[in-house]
C-alpha cells in the first residue's frame, strides 16, 4: 500500500519550507518515526519522520526545493523490503596483479547538525579534517565554510546563499530598524551577591533540582518582577493601539550555528529558579540539536540576550518587534567601585535596555532599570518578592 508523506501543517507565520537534507534515497528501507528530512523555515529546521515500516518509493522534491504546507514530498511503499543487492558476477582472476585505486570512504557526518551535515556533503569536506570550535569541539557549519574558503589562491572567497533563518533575521532586524523609534538606557550591576549566593547555595540547589544555578535565572526573574511593575515595557504596539499583557513571556536568545533563536518562557513571574533554569537548559539542548519547535518560538512579550556569553562589554540590542524592549547582559569584569566610602574591587556587569520611544518614556525605561539592578544587587529581597 503507496502512503504519502506530507509536508507538516506550517502556521500562519510560516509561508513555505526549504528542503534541506534528504536522509533517505529511492528504494531505502525506512522505519516508522525515522527522520526522512529536514526543512527549513525562516524559524526552525523541523524533521519529518516516516509514518511507517516500508520502503522509500518515490521522492517528489530534490533539496533545495521549496515546498508548502501539507504538500506530498514522498510515497512510502507501506510493509515493502528493500532489493537485496545481486551478487557480482564471477570473473576470472587476472593474469597479473593490476593497482586500483580504492574509493574514497565516505565522510562521517553523523555528529553534526543537519545544516552543517548538508554543507559538509554538498561540499565534500570531511569533518575529521576540520577543526571544531562549538561546544566540546564539535565542528559547526562556521568551521566547514571558513576551511572551504580558506584553501586555494591568496584570496579565496565563495558565495553563499543565506539560509531561511538567516534571511528571517536580517527582514526582522530591518523591520526593527525601520518602524521602531529606538533608544537605548544603560546602567550597572555589582553581582557580588549574586555571585556569593551561587557559591553558597550552588552545590545544594544542583543536588535538589538536578541542574545548575546560573545567572539567567536572577536576570530572568528579575526582568518577570519588574515587568509586573512597569507594564509599559511589557506592551506591544498593534497599529494605534497598545496591547498590555498580563503575564511575563520571556524570549531568551540563544545562538545556533544557523543563526539566533529566541525560544519562550511562558509566565516567568510564576516560574521557580529551578524551572527557569531547567527550561532555559531544555531549550539551548534542542537549539544545538535542530529540535527546536515552531511554538517554542512564538509569543514573547520582553527578551533577554547575553553577549556577555562571547565576552562582549557593551551592546544596544535591537528589540525584536511586536515586542517593545530588550535586556543586554554583558561580561563580568572585576572593577574598582567605591563602596561605604571605600574603593573596592567588585565584579560588575553593564546592563542595557533598548525600548520603542513610541510607547515607554525614558522615565518608565531607567526606572525598569533601576529596579532589576536592585533586585540583583540584593538577591534576597527578590527571592521574597521584596
Amino acid at each position: 500500500m503507496s502512503i504519502e508523506v506530507k509536508v507538516p501543517v506550517l502556521p500562519e507565520s510560516v509561508s513555505d519550507a526549504v528542503i534541506a537534507t534528504w536522509h533517505k534515497k529511492v528504494g531505502d528501507t525506512v522505519r516508522r518515526d525515522e527522520n526522512l528530512i529536514d526543512l527549513e523555515t525562516d524559524k526552525v529546521v523541523l524533521e519529518v519522520p516516516s509514518p511507517v515500516d516500508g520502503v522509500l518509493k518515490e521522492i517528489k522534491f530534490e533539496t533545495g526545493a521549496t515546498v508548502t504546507s501539507s504538500q506530498v514530498i514522498a510515497v512510502i511503499e507501506e510493509g515493502a523490503v528493500a532489493a537485496a543487492p545481486e551478487p557480482a558476477a564471477k570473473t576470472e582472476a587476472p593474469k597479473a596483479a593490476v593497482a586500483v585505486a580504492a574509493p574514497a570512504a565516505k565522510a562521517d557526518t553523523s555528529g553534526l547538525p543537519p545544516g552543517a551535515a548538508n554543507y559538509a556533503a554538498r561540499n565534500d569536506v570531511n569533518p575529521a579534517d576540520v577543526s571544531g570550535t562549538g561546544r566540546a569541539g564539535r565542528v559547526t557549519k562556521e568551521d566547514l565554510v571558513k576551511h572551504v574558503t580558506s584553501g586555494g589562491g591568496a584570496r579565496p572567497e565563495q558565495r553563499v546563499p543565506m539560509t531561511r533563518i538567516r534571511q528571517r533575521i536580517a527582514e526582522r532586524m530591518m523591520q526593527s530598524k525601520n518602524s521602531i523609534a529606538m533608544l537605548t538606557s544603560f546602567n550597572e550591576v555589582n553581582l557580588s551577591k549574586v555571585m556569593a549566593m551561587r557559591k553558597e547555595l550552588g552545590e545544594p540547589f544542583e543536588k535538589t533540582h538536578g541542574i545548575k544555578l546560573g545567572f539567567m535565572s536572577f536576570f530572568a526573574k528579575a526582568a518577570a518582577n519588574a515587568l509586573t511593575k512597569y507594564g509599559v515595557v511589557n506592551a506591544s504596539v498593534d497599529g494605534t493601539e497598545v496591547i498590555y499583557h498580563g503575564f511575563a513571556d520571556i524570549s531568551i536568545a540563544v545562538a545556533t550555528e544557523k543563526g539566533l533563536v529566541t525560544p519562550v518562557l511562558r509566565n516567568v513571574e510564576n516560574m521557580s529558579f529551578s524551572d527557569i533554569e531547567g527550561a532555559i537548559a531544555g531549550y539551548a539542548k534542542q537549539a544545538r540539536e535542530g529540535g527546536l519547535k515552531l511554538e517554542d518560538l512564538q509569543g514573547g512579550t520582553f527578551t533577554i540576550t547575553n553577549g556577555g556569553t562571547f565576552g562582549s562589554l557593551m551592546s544596544t540590542p535591537i528589540v525584536n518587534p511586536p515586542q517593545s524592549a530588550i535586556l543586554g547582559m554583558h561580561a563580568i569584569k572585576e572593577r574598582p567601585i567605591a563602596e561605604n566610602g571605600q574603593v573596592v574591587i567588585a565584579p560588575m556587569m553593564y546592563i542595557a535596555l533598548s525600548y520603542d520611544h513610541r510607547i515607554i518614556d525614558g522615565k518608565d525605561a531607567v526606572l525598569f532599570l533601576v529596579d532589576i539592578k536592585n533586585q540583583l544587587e540584593n538577591p534576597h529581597r527578590m527571592l521574597l518578592g521584596l
